[in-house]
């Protein structure tokens, strides 16, 4: 019995020595089929570009609008096809290497998707608490707290706003890194927004006497955070139709995310394009309410210049942003309008797109 089972556990070992090469040779085999693959997607990139460049240059010419639709076909495929996977992902940056280190973020496909899924349902739930926390302070100071804000509650809030800013930045930085069409500058607000919610945790929360006037700051405040949970939702909602209806159409990737410029059909941008420039005036306008307080004396401390410093560059940069965009979408439809046929164009739309978009439908 002794010795059957010796021999059983050396035929085991040999078994697994055979099958460890066997993996070890597929292994390299795949590495240096990835590798092939990969320079030449980084040169087919390369050409795509340069072509693209070509065809901007030769205005005039009569072929222009096929030139367009094919790079257009091109660049669908490598962007949302299986060649992104074995495309070189976009740079970490600093703040995914602060936060994680030099770790590979880039994920299959059907993770990517999930991740996106999960990005989109924390707006969700994020914005409802952005709106209803405030809301429930500002009741509270009026009917329980004698008009006056206790410094707890609302440095729970900043504390809270600190922890979303740094993982909506978080999240935003890796689905770039997956593909990710997100603007660089609301990458960038969210870390000015970062800034201005750890600097609002050091602002001392002043109280009785004079307390209206003290927690003025305080108030314009929370106004405005709920002015920007109610675009928030708004935005959410409209988003989200608008970009099932992009994949969709072939026009964008199913790791795209659009954001705070852009939202749904005709009528839905004339709900949202003005709130979204009202929330933009009104934020400047808190900025600069803080600056004057600070000025006059009224709040003198530090914290309350650099948050309305923060504020005011946040409006200036969202309200360019956001004029930005919509005057791509105005040459975008243009171009659609003069071109004759964007059939094929609209087949570079995955399966995995489509039964996003008949999900949202049913939904």
């Amino acid at each position: 019995m002794a010795e059957e089972t010796a021999e059983a556990a050396a035929r085991v070992a040999e078994q697994a020595r055979e099958l460890q090469d066997a993996a070890a040779a597929l292994m390299s085999r795949a590495r240096a089929e990835e590798e092939a693959l990969r320079r030449r997607a980084a040169a087919l990139a390369g050409e795509l570009g340069r072509l693209r460049k070509a065809a901007a240059a030769a205005a005039g010419h009569a072929d222009r609008e096929k030139v367009e639709e094919d790079l257009d076909r091109a660049a669908c495929l490598m962007s949302d096809g299986d060649i992104a996977s074995i495309v070189p992902s976009k740079a970490h940056g600093t703040f995914l290497k602060v936060l994680l280190g030099p770790v590979n973020l880039r994920a299959r496909k059907e993770v990517q998707l999930k991740v996106k899924e999960e990005y989109n349902s924390y707006r969700d739930r994020t914005a409802v608490v952005f709106l209803g926390f405030p809301m429930i302070l500002l009741f509270l100071r009026t009917w329980l707290w004698n008009g006056c804000f206790p410094a707890l509650p609302v440095q729970l809030y900043q504390a809270w706003l600190l922890f979303l800013y740094t993982t909506l930045a978080l999240r935003e930085n890796i689905l770039r890194v997956n593909g990710s069409d997100i603007r660089p500058w609301w990458v960038s607000h969210h870390y000015c927004a970062m800034l201005m919610a750890l600097v609002s945790l050091t602002w001392e929360i002043k109280g009785q006497p004079d307390c209206a006037r003290k927690q003025r700051g305080v108030e314009l405040f929370l106004c405005w955070a709920v002015m920007q949970g109610f675009a928030m939702m708004l935005q959410n909602r409209y988003q989200r139709q608008r970009l099932y209806t992009r994949i969709a159409l072939g026009k964008a990737k199913r790791m795209d995310v659009v954001w705070g410029e852009t939202a749904g059909v005709e009528g839905q941008l004339l709900l949202l394009c003005p709130v979204l420039f009202l929330l933009q005036v009104f934020e400047g306008y808190v900025g600069f309410l803080l600056l004057r307080t600070a000025h006059r004396g009224i709040i003198p401390e530090w914290q309350v210049v650099v948050c309305g410093i923060l504020l005011i560059a946040m409006a200036i940069g969202n309200f360019a942003n956001t004029v930005d965009t919509l005057m791509v979408k105005s040459r975008f439809k243009a171009k659609m309008k003069k071109s004759k046929s964007k059939r094929d164009l609209a087949a570079c739309t995955s399966p995995t797109g489509s039964s996003l978009t008949n999900s949202a439908a049913g939904a």
